[in-house]
């Protein structure tokens, strides 16, 4: 019985992938659920496993080959879609099908190539874009210079920032908070926080609420263009922008209004580490009314994040830096931290913008209104 292994559905965003590596090669045993291979998409690294126990036969499609959602790209033969084979039937699968292969490439009525050509499953040869992967040296000066191909994430990511800019009427406005209160509580509170929630208090948490806070009392911020029409959203899904080895991604946080310090912690730590094992959801990461970015932990001091289309505003976070103040006609060292807040100008006027930050700022000088929601 032969068996396809199919590519899956994709979201309506996303209508093709790249396959990455080939984890068997024709003539493997496999056990269903396996995962035969990667697939790259615009957003995510999907698996794509085995349908079926049996021995890998055929791969119709090469590494790095462009797929749409439901194309062949192997099969498998002697599988059983309900079973699993135990590892001790591996081997006797594997040997059954080759004795088929022997018994199939003797008979007088099939021409030589057709024999081998079933006995013998065929590997594509490689793509264009799997040898690019080359050194070239220049033997008079003795430098090197490596060429690889972008991957689809990464083009992805240079389409999306392009389109932006290009779309957008994109300003920024900053402001500046004192980040003495909120280091105050979290010392006061984070071992009794851990204790009680299990996870660590934070400052995302911080900033998310304070978001929301500001986003209630401008909605506008929280609006999206769609062709003539302003879309107002009436539900805060916050997008939180996490870096990877393989580029940036920004999952969602969906109804952040509606959910508690220890949530927004845990969902924030939970798409933190599963992004970095490729294990993201095309929903969580699609949508999103309003987006946050933390160049801080990086070290950056101030920065003029791009949107994330279609949303009409996104907050850079930075660096807390102990610097100079006036506080009650008297300079004080406090840690401080620069807030910018880049915005489609087309929608969102400079007032709005402003006093969106200034209501941020006020809300993490005083995180007992976080706290009270007020």
């Amino acid at each position: 019985m032969l068996i396809e292994v199919k590519t899956p559905e994709l979201s309506d965003s996303i209508t093709e992938g790249t396959l990455l590596e080939w984890h068997k090669q024709p003539g493997d045993a496999v056990i269903r659920d396996e995962t035969l291979i990667d697939l790259e998409t615009d957003k995510v690294i999907l698996e794509i496993s085995a349908p079926a126990s049996g021995v890998l036969v055929a791969l119709l499609r090469e590494n790095g080959a462009v797929v749409t959602a439901g194309e062949v790209i192997a099969h498998i033969e002697n599988g059983e879609a309900e079973t699993q084979v135990p590892d001790s039937s591996v081997e006797v699968l594997k040997q059954k099908v080759t004795e088929d292969k022997a018994e199939t490439s003797v008979l007088p009525e099939k021409p030589a190539p057709v024999s081998q050509a079933i006995a013998r499953p065929v590997v594509p040869a490689p793509t264009a874009q799997q040898t690019s992967h080359q050194i070239v040296v220049d033997s008079r000066l003795g430098r090197n210079e490596r060429r690889e191909p972008m991957s689809r994430l990464r083009t992805r990511i240079a389409e999306r920032l392009l389109s932006a800019q290009h779309s957008a009427a994109i300003l920024t406005t900053f402001n500046e908070v004192n980040m003495q209160p909120v280091m105050d509580l979290r010392a006061r509170y984070k071992d009794d926080f851990l204790r009680e929630h299990g996870v660590k208090l934070g400052f995302m948490s911080f900033f998310a609420k304070a978001a929301v806070l500001a986003l209630k009392q401008f909605p506008v911020v929280n609006a999206s263009i769609n062709g003539n029409e302003i879309v107002y959203h009436d539900y805060y899904d916050l997008g939180i922008a996490v870096s990877t080895t393989r580029g940036l991604v920004v999952p969602v946080l969906r109804d952040a209004d509606c959910k508690g310090f220890a949530e927004i912690e845990r969902g924030i730590g939970d798409f933190a580490q599963r992004a970095e094992t490729l294990q993201l959801t095309l929903e969580e990461l699609s949508g999103g009314t309003f987006s946050i970015s933390n160049g801080g932990v990086f070290g950056s001091l101030l920065s003029t994040p791009i949107l994330n289309p279609p949303q009409s505003a996104i907050l850079g976070m930075h660096k807390i830096q102990a610097r100079p103040i006036a506080e009650k006609g008297q300079v004080i060292i406090r840690p401080m931290m620069y807030l910018a807040l880049s915005y489609d100008h087309r929608l969102i006027d400079g007032r709005e913008a402003v006093q969106f930050l200034v209501e941020m700022k006020n809300a993490l000088e005083d995180p007992a209104r976080l706290m009270l929601g007020i």
